[in-house]
């Protein structure tokens, strides 16, 4: 026990380790694409190959130098989406395709020509409003609004397209081969990385060669960006030409650096960009290993006049270019065109789904540890939120509640009697949540082992041998999810007479499922590992954590028969992974720094379409002091997902060992959480119907005001709350915006109407944090707090309604106005 204990703990310090994780200049198809500097492009249209059907326009684009044949095909989806998919014409063997992901087939419309001279096509959308214009030579394509340009790709000559060639050993020799041969001495092949590629200590194996693709996007009047999570970086997406690229690559990067490009737990390739009068979307489904550099720039444009005479008035207009760049598979990219933010998240959602509906209790807070020890922990930690009366839902098991790191069994030991334990909480109407990470330990006697070994369920390596990884368990396989098998035979796992001890109580969290694997480069699998149907590893990484808790979810609504909804917590996600539940920041550390950048990070989880999302209160990493876990539980207390968790070399932090003055403050931090659940579920059943984030940053509310379009610091929950979580120690004041000259604002907890709007000084308390509810807003409360959200069926309603300046029409706000003395502010209990 002891051996297994320092082995576990020296693994721990290990992925401390920056050095274990590549920079961008270490990243052989990112150094072989920055070759292709900006100028004309290489490849050119053959309009003479066009084809049009009811379903998508169709023509091949040549590299006047390779001479490879590449098809491009461009569609027109319902509701302002234009997709552009760009493949090889003629590939050596198939290309990966990214299954999964979008909920079905896109519905098409039809485009139409309207213009086929002079080097140039012209498609018309079927309301006539867009046009996408090709030129051949170069090849580029301009998406225009009413004869205004949007974006355009390939207009830096960027585009990429690295077509699969036969091993160097398998050639016939040709004039471009030969050539090739002499331009590649054997440093310079080992420097672009083609058939292979070290870092550190370890070798991948290209057996299918080169396959990177690339494209440029320009973004003609925007200059604010937002999306592509997960990285621990502020709200608006920086310039990339001085430094690293954003990485797009789910990694386990244990205490993960702040102001930090590198790509972390999951990956969302969707970018979102706006200005006061549009917002339009980059959806790029691939799910390699992927990076995005953003420039920039100021571009003089003309402004029409009437007179001759005034015609070299000039302004300068700024242009941004995206160029994306993924290790394999195919060029599929939507063009989202808004032309509001909610729209785009309507037409995302319409790809790739909506926020799940989350079950009710979900929603309360939850409590966890690595570990709660036994089931007399378990216990005493439920009885001390009932002593000093916290309300709570959920309590939490890590990795130690197994027998032996063996997912889906209970310690012999210290939970002898889980049904019991499970028993117990119900009675209380509280549930359980239990780890179950996607590694599984090698042991003959161990049922999951032995059946999937059987089956041959596990990722293969390059040699065809089940991979073999560490990570908790010792000596480990990994699920190869990617199967539809595998996810069948995974979800019936989860039936009650198959995991035993499990009650219809119990929910699961889905951790380590980058995948982690300790000792292995950049602490992930091999991409050289082999899945389903044949696939490297390197073409599907960034879904392997997606498809577990499609499987995990699945299981929980087979074991009850489709009555009951699941809860799945995911570390590793990728677009689509609202479907399956929530997820949350991963190993975060207890210093403010962490709790002030959670704020961005949660808001550009939530505009990716994933609604359900949180950071560990408190810090996983460390021992917070007491005022910074008192401010993270009421940062916490109006985020989506809510939820204190912390390492096992942390000290204890039940909310009541900090004193009675902090206890009661957590307290009530939490109480008002409950208070505020009916608004928080309806912002869900709004996410789940409409595709509207939860959490959402102040721009997204108040779209033309650019002083809101670089606020993290603040958010609204809903359109009718704005709320500022204090992120400073020994903070007295802290500077809030309130948008909006026309808009009024109320205290929520005073029921204050704010008289000033603009930058204003508040002056905090360590007792709470400024709220204020937006006029003309009507917001359901409970009138109290219970123990749990089960213990609230019977506690009656509240609206509190929040009048604007718009004379009234509605009886309720006519009511108010009467009933109100004085102010505009209501607060009415409904019985």
């Amino acid at each position: 026990m002891e051996a297994a204990a320092q082995g576990e703990a020296s693994i721990q310090d290990e992925a401390v380790d920056k050095s274990n994780f590549k920079e961008c200049n270490q990243i052989a198809f990112y150094r072989r694409q920055k070759l292709l500097h900006p100028g004309k492009s290489l490849y050119r249209a053959l309009l003479d190959t066009v084809t049009l059907s009811d379903e998508n326009v169709k023509f091949h684009i040549i590299h006047e130098e390779n001479k490879v044949l590449l098809q491009v095909e461009i569609y027109e989806i319902e509701g302002n989406i234009f997709r552009l998919k760009i493949n090889e014409a003629a590939p050596l063997r198939a290309r990966y395709e990214v299954p999964d992901v979008l909920i079905k087939e896109p519905t098409t419309q039809k485009l139409s020509m309207s213009q086929k001279e002079g080097g140039i096509l012209v498609l018309t959308s079927v309301n006539g409003d867009y046009k996408l214009r090709v030129t051949a030579n170069p090849f580029q394509v301009e998406l225009q609004f009413k004869d205004e340009t949007v974006l355009s790709m390939n207009s830096n000559g960027l585009l990429y397209f690295e077509h699969l060639q036969p091993p160097p050993s398998d050639r016939k020799p040709t004039a471009e081969n030969e050539e090739a041969a002499s331009d590649s001495s054997k440093d310079n092949q080992e420097d672009l990385g083609l058939w292979q590629e070290r870092f550190g200590s370890f070798l991948d194996i290209k057996a299918h060669g080169p396959s990177s693709v690339g494209m440029d996007f320009s973004l003609h009047g925007f200059d604010h960006l937002y999306g592509i999570p997960q990285h621990t970086e502020s709200l608006l997406l920086k310039n990339t030409s001085d430094g690293d690229a954003y990485r797009l690559y789910n990694l386990d990067i244990f205490g993960h650096k702040i102001h930090d490009k590198i790509g972390i737990y999951g990956s969302v390739p969707l970018l979102i960009a706006h200005k006061p009068d549009r917002t339009s979307g980059i959806f790029w489904l691939n799910s390699s290993e992927t990076l995005v550099d953003i420039n920039t720039k100021a571009v003089a444009e003309h402004i029409p006049t009437e007179t001759a005479a005034d015609i070299s008035k000039q302004r300068a207009v700024p242009v941004t270019d995206v160029r994306w760049m993924s290790e394999s598979g195919i060029i599929d990219v939507f063009l989202l065109m808004g032309p509001t933010a909610f729209d785009i998240f309507k037409q995302f959602a319409q790809l790739t789904g909506t926020q799940a509906l989350p079950p009710l209790f979900s929603l309360g807070y939850h409590q966890c540890r690595w570990n709660y020890e036994d089931e007399q922990d378990v216990k005493a930690v439920d009885a001390g939120f009932d002593e000093h009366d916290i309300p709570y839902d959920v309590i939490w098991l890590d990795i130690e509640h197994t027998d032996g790191k063996r997912y889906f069994t209970w310690d012999k030991k210290k939970f002898q009697n889980p049904k019991k334990m499970q028993e117990l909480l119900r009675k209380k109407k509280r549930k359980l949540v239990v780890i179950v990470d996607p590694h599984i330990k090698a042991d003959p006697m161990y049922t999951l082992y032995s059946q999937g070994k059987e089956k041959g369920y596990f990722v293969k390596d390059r040699n065809g041998k089940d991979f073999e990884g560490i990570c908790w368990p010792g000596s480990s396989y990994y699920l190869d999810f990617t199967n539809p098998e595998v996810r069948k035979w995974y979800a019936d796992q989860f039936a009650f007479k198959t995991y035993k001890g499990s009650t219809n109580i119990l929910f699961v969290w889905n951790d380590m499922n980058e995948p982690s694997v300790f000792k292995g480069a950049e602490l992930t699998m091999q991409k050289d590992a082999v899945h389903y149907n044949n696939w490297e590893h390197r073409e599907l990484h960034n879904l392997y954590g997606f498809y577990q808790q499609m499987a995990t979810a699945e299981g929980l609504i087979k074991r009850s028969s489709g009555k009951e909804r699941p809860f799945v917590l995911t570390r590793s996600f990728f677009a689509g992974s609202q479907k399956y539940g929530a997820v949350w920041t991963g190993d975060n550390t207890a210093e403010w720094g962490y709790l002030k950048i959670s704020i961005p990070m949660l808001l550009t989880i939530s505009m990716a379409g994933i609604s359900f999302c949180g950071a560990d209160v408190g810090g996983f990493i460390g021992d917070p002091e007491p005022e910074l876990l008192v401010r993270w539980y009421q940062a916490g207390a109006y985020q989506p997902f809510f939820r204190g968790h912390s390492n096992m070399k942390s000290k204890r932090r039940e909310p009541w060992l900090f004193g009675e003055k902090n206890t009661q403050i957590i307290r009530e931090a939490i109480r008002e959480r409950y208070v505020l659940l009916p608004y928080l579920y309806t912002l869900f059943y709004r996410a789940h119907t409409e595709a509207e984030p939860v959490m959402r940053p102040l721009w997204i509310e108040f779209p033309e005001k650019l002083e809101t379009f670089g606020v993290e610091d603040e958010y609204m929950l809903g359109n009718a709350l704005l709320v500022y979580p204090v992120t400073d120690k020994e903070a007295k004041a802290v500077s809030v915006l309130l948008p909006g000259s026309e808009e009024v604002w109320y205290d929520f907890r005073k029921f204050k109407r704010m008289e000033d709007r603009g930058t204003l000084k508040i002056p905090v308390t360590l007792e709470n944090i400024p709220i204020f509810q937006r006029g003309g807003t009507v917001i359901p409360l409970k009138t109290a707090a219970g123990k749990s959200t089960e213990w609230m069926t019977n506690i009656s309603y509240e609206l509190r309604v929040a009048l604007n300046t718009e004379p009234s029409t509605s009886p309720l706000e006519e009511e108010a106005a009467e009933n109100w003395q004085g102010t505009n502010f209501l607060d009415m209990p409904v019985q």
